[in-house]
């Protein structure tokens, strides 16, 4: 393996949405969905689960998809990512989650490209749609995020003390024109999150297309809402939200 892989974080024991990542999206799993996206990039992709007997699932997954996997501590991920990059001699990794089916495989080799250009410890795209977006980040900049993070919302949140800290620089990238709609949702935090994916999933499978890119998925998921919208039903009497309308 090189020095650069994406590191992919999963686990079953969601809070709001217990065992989500191996929730079915047309005939994928969102773990296979992640993993197929991110693999477009060309560079390996490695499962970084936690101990917990209920993550044995997530393991027998990711082998199943030909990927590495770490196993390493549930609430600490950053320990979990340190541990993945030791275990695979990784210098640089790109920071992906498993409750994030639609992300931007491109989002990887432009966000490498970037952070070699600026020479930062963590880069990450701004203005793509939530839940698309990937991290780069050096193995050096975790390991002094590691020896300075007492806070467990640090060492859970595996980037948040180095994109705030002035020790660390953290740049913020411009995504793409075409890409840049960062008012649309696209994660999966609840069971409501997961209906709407299925269903631009559903619209986009029937154009044919298996792994469609980002601007398809975006222009997918807003005629999914414009439909919603439209069949909303117009109350009597409700006023208009536009002035002047």
């Amino acid at each position: 393996m090189g020095s650069t892989a994406t590191v992919l974080q999963a686990r079953m024991g969601s809070t709001r949405l217990p065992g989500k990542v191996l929730a079915r999206i047309g005939p994928w799993s969102m773990l296979e969905h992640c993993v197929r996206r991110l693999e477009q990039s060309g560079y390996p992709v490695v499962v970084a689960t936690s101990r917990q007997p209920e993550d044995n699932a997530i393991e027998e997954a990711a082998r199943h998809l030909g990927v590495e996997v770490f196993r390493g501590e549930e609430r600490d991920v950053l320990s979990r990512y340190i541990g993945a990059a030791r275990a695979f001699g990784l210098t640089r990794v790109i920071r992906a989650t498993a409750d994030n089916p639609l992300v931007d495989g491109g989002g990887v080799a432009r966000t490498i490209a970037f952070q070699d250009r600026v020479c930062a410890d963590h880069v990450v795209e701004c203005g793509l749609p939530v839940g698309t977006a990937v991290e780069a980040v050096t193995v050096e900049a975790l390991d002094r995020a590691a020896a300075l993070a007492d806070d467990p919302y640090d060492r859970e949140h595996v980037t948040s003390l180095i994109r705030r800290d002035a020790r660390f620089s953290a740049l913020r990238a411009v995504a793409p024109g075409a890409l840049r709609r960062p008012g649309l949702r696209l994660t999966v935090d609840t069971a409501d999150d997961l209906e709407f994916i299925r269903s631009v999933y559903g619209d986009l499978a029937a154009t044919g297309a298996a792994i469609p890119d980002l601007t398809a998925v975006i222009a997918a998921a807003d005629a999914r809402i414009v439909r919603a919208i439209a069949r909303k039903p117009i109350i009597r009497g409700q006023k208009c939200a536009t002035p002047g309308c």
